[in-house]
């Protein structure tokens, strides 16, 4: 596995492994690596011949200089994660190698960016936009996996590499859960242990939501109401939102009739988790 921190570096590997005839994908991260990370790379791994990984903690899409000064960084332990899951490169820029000029160019994503994350975190997705983008054009892949944990981040990308034609297919792969049900993520480990009880409530407020759909209801609003009741229980536990979705187009809905996405962002004592989960609900039969 190869370390590769210079533009000009990547490019020459990427070259040569396309020469080679190989079949590249691509897992971009922001480092700290865990579980979560190490399914989509072995996912990678099983469909394609040159795995590339890119760590590189973004900036751009950081609301917060304090969100990004503490956001936490393994080098060392991220290189045995990528190496272990099969890994053949591993992109680490500097934040001068990737943005040597501040960039001019802005891209955006109105639609799909009006819920959820999107107004709760100005110029996050742009920041996001900007950055995969310009992966995808430096790495060139094949095919690219991303974790559905960030599911709205997962569906802007779908939604880019459509619109701008890049010939990459992307990959969603579902989310890697702790046993109490806590989606793994990079932010846990900010977590003080009287906070990582309580932050196990988003998936229970999933689960308890999905068993009221079953059982009949259908009433977006009396569903959101009871996830935030679950949720608010543990104490140090701040919603941010919680939202019922489309699956495609993440407009708000009126009435579940089908698929949905419940989806939810908490400030767990300090730390702000983001979930979801895709309900399908159970058709009763009718006489």
């Amino acid at each position: 596995m190869k370390i590769i921190r210079t533009i000009e570096a990547l490019r020459t590997e990427i070259l040569a492994a396309k020469g080679a005839g190989k079949n590249v994908s691509l897992v971009p991260t922001m480092g700290y690596l865990h579980a979560g990370h190490a399914a989509l790379i072995t996912a990678a791994a099983s469909e394609t011949d040159f795995v590339c990984v890119s760590i590189f903690v973004n900036r751009l899409q950081f609301n917060s200089a304090k969100d990004f000064e503490t956001y936490p960084v393994s080098e060392s332990e991220d290189i045995e994660v990528c190496k272990k899951a099969g890994a053949s490169l591993v992109f680490m820029p500097s934040h001068d190698e990737m943005y040597s000029l501040a960039p001019a160019l802005q891209l955006s994503m109105p639609s799909l960016s009006a819920n959820l994350c999107g107004p709760v975190r100005p110029n996050h997705f742009e920041g996001v936009l900007l950055i995969v983008a310009r992966l995808f054009n430096l790495f060139q892949p094949d095919v690219a996996f991303f974790g559905k944990k960030d599911y709205q981040q997962y569906r802007i990308i779908e939604r880019l590499v459509r619109d701008l034609n890049f010939p990459v297919r992307i990959v969603g792969c579902e989310t890697v859960r702790e046993p109490d049900g806590l989606a793994m993520s990079s932010r846990n480990a900010n977590l003080r242990p009287e906070h990582r009880e309580q932050a196990a409530l988003i998936y229970r407020s999933f689960k308890i939501l999905e068993k009221a759909v079953n059982n009949g209801m259908a009433d977006p609003i009396e569903l959101t109401e009871i996830a935030q009741d679950v949720i608010v229980s543990g104490p140090d536990n701040r919603i941010d939102y919680v939202q019922i979705v489309h699956p495609e187009t993440l407009e708000l809905l009126q009435a579940i009739d089908g698929p949905f996405v419940v989806a939810a962002a908490v400030f767990c004592g300090e730390v702000r988790l983001i979930d979801n989960m895709t309900i399908s609900p159970v058709v009763h039969d009718s006489f």
